[in-house]
C-alpha cells in the first residue's frame, strides 16, 4: 500500500476515535490508514491515565464534550461491539467533588450555573454542613463550598476503551501500520505524503495529527509550530488502614491534589509546579512530590489518610497544550488538508468521543454537527484568544 485517503498519525484512543467513526459513517467508503509506532502501548498517554470523566468545566464546550462522553461510554459495549465481544469499560459512576476555599467560591459557583446552563442536572453544590453528612471522613477546615457530580461522572477502564476503539475500527475496514512518521511533504498548500521509517512513502488526501505528546514533533516535520510539548504526570497507589465511608468520589482539594478509590485502595497526584514541570520524554517517577505535596494535603483533608502506605506510582505523558492546556482541534487555517487533534493536556481520553466524532464531521461533512468546536482552532492563537479553563486538574 502506498496511498490512503486519509493518514492519521498516532494510533492512541484519540487516532482509535477519529478512525472509528470515519469507518462507522456508512456514507464514507475511503481508506483510512492509523500510523502507530507502538502498538502495545506501553508507553503511550491513554493506558497510563487516572481513567476520569467529569461535565465539571468552566467551559461550555468542555462541558458538551463531556456530556456526549458520558453518553458514549455508557453505550460502548453496543457501540464498540465486534463479533458479539461486548467491551466492559467498568465505568464507575463515582462522580467528582471539587472543593473550593472562600477564595475560590464564586469560581466554584459561577462554574456551575455555566454547567446548568448548558443542561447538567447532576452537579449540586454543597455547602459545608451538605459535606460533613454525605462525607464525614472530610476535613472541612478551609473549606467554604463543594460541588459534586451524582451522575455521568466518574473514571472507567483507559486501555479497554482504546482497544474498543481499535478493535471496532479495524473490523470496519481501517488498516493500522505499525511504524513511524518521520517526514511530511508539502505542495501548493496540501500535505501531499508522509514518509515512514520503516515504510517508505505513503500518500494522502488527508492527514490527521493524532499523535499525542509527540503531536508538536510531528507538526514540526511540516514546518509548523504546533505548541504541544510532552508534560510528566505521576499518579501515587496508596493503601489506608482505616476505612473510607461512604465510597470517596473523585476528590479534588483547593490545593489541587486529588484522589480516587482505586480497587481496595487509591490512587492520588497533583499537577507539579511550574518550575517543576519541564518537557520531558521519561516516565521516571518523582517520589518527592508525593512526600512534599501530595501526602500532607491528603492528611489535611481526610484525618485517616494520616496513615497511609503507598505501594506504587507510575508516570504518563499530558499532551501538553502550552499556551492554555485546552485542546487544538480543527484544520490548519492554510493547509486545509491537515487536521489538528492535540493538546489535550489530561483530557484526551474523556474526550476522545466527541472529538473522534467532531474530527470524522469535519472531514465527511465539511463542518461540525454534533458539537461546534470552532473556538478550539489552531487560529485562536495567532489571535491571542485562549481557552481558559478555571476547572483544571
Amino acid at each position: 500500500m502506498n496511498s490512503t485517503d486519509i493518514a492519521i498519525v498516532g494510533g492512541g484512543v484519540i487516532g482509535s476515535a477519529i478512525a472509528y467513526f470515519l469507518a462507522s459513517d456508512h456514507g464514507f467508503a475511503g481508506r483510512v490508514t492509523v500510523i502507530e509506532r507502538d502498538p502495545t502501548y506501553a508507553r503511550a498517554s491513554t493506558p497510563l491515565s487516572a481513567g476520569g470523566i467529569r461535565q465539571q468545566f468552566s467551559t461550555p464546550e468542555n462541558i458538551a464534550i463531556g456530556q456526549f462522553g458520558a453518553a458514549f461510554l455508557k453505550r460502548v459495549p453496543d457501540l464498540l461491539e465486534v463479533e458479539g465481544e461486548r467491551p466492559d469499560i467498568h465505568f464507575v459512576e463515582g462522580g467528582y467533588l471539587f472543593l473550593a476555599s472562600e477564595a475560590g467560591r464564586t469560581i466554584l459557583e459561577r462554574n456551575h450555573a455555566t454547567q446548568r446552563a448548558q443542561g447538567v442536572e447532576g452537579t449540586v453544590l454543597l455547602e459545608p454542613d451538605d459535606l460533613a453528612r454525605r462525607f464525614p471522613w472530610l476535613s472541612l477546615d478551609g473549606l467554604a463550598l463543594g460541588c459534586l457530580g451524582v451522575r455521568d461522572e466518574g473514571w472507567f477502564d483507559p486501555f479497554t476503551l482504546l482497544q474498543a476503539f481499535k478493535r471496532k475500527a479495524r473490523s470496519l475496514g481501517v488498516t493500522y501500520l505499525k511504524d513511524e512518521v518521520v517526514g511530511i511533504e508539502r505542495q501548493a498548500g496540501q500535505i501531499t505524503a508522509v514518509t515512514l521509517r520503516e515504510g517508505g512513502r505513503l500518500a494522502c488526501g488527508t492527514m490527521v495529527n493524532a499523535a499525542g505528546a509527540q503531536a508538536g514533533r510531528v507538526a514540526a516535520l511540516a514546518g509548523i509550530a504546533l505548541p504541544v510539548a510532552p508534560r510528566k504526570r505521576f499518579v501515587y497507589v496508596f493503601d489506608c488502614r482505616t476505612p473510607i465511608a461512604p465510597l470517596a468520589p473523585l476528590t479534588i482539594d483547593p490545593s489541587g491534589v486529588y484522589f480516587r478509590p482505586e480497587g481496595k485502595g487509591f490512587i492520588g497526584g497533583v499537577s507539579p509546579p511550574e518550575d517543576r514541570d519541564p518537557d520531558s520524554d521519561d516516565l521516571e517517577v518523582e517520589y518527592d512530590l508525593f512526600e512534599e505535596v501530595v501526602w500532607p494535603a491528603l492528611a489535611a483533608r481526610v484525618p485517616a489518610f494520616e496513615a497511609i502506605k503507598l505501594t506504587g506510582a507510575w508516570a504518563g505523558h499530558y499532551d501538553y497544550n502550552i499556551i492554555d492546556q485546552n485542546g487544538i482541534v480543527g484544520r490548519h487555517p492554510e493547509i486545509a488538508n491537515l487536521i489538528f487533534a492535540n493538546g489535550f493536556s489530561g483530557h484526551g481520553l474523556q474526550q476522545s468521543p466527541a472529538v473522534g466524532r467532531a474530527v470524522a464531521e469535519l472531514i465527511l461533512q465539511g463542518g461540525y454537527r454534533t458539537i461546534d468546536l470552532t473556538r478550539f482552532g489552531y487560529e485562536r492563537f495567532a489571535r491571542e484568544e485562549p481557552i481558559l479553563e478555571l476547572n483544571v486538574v
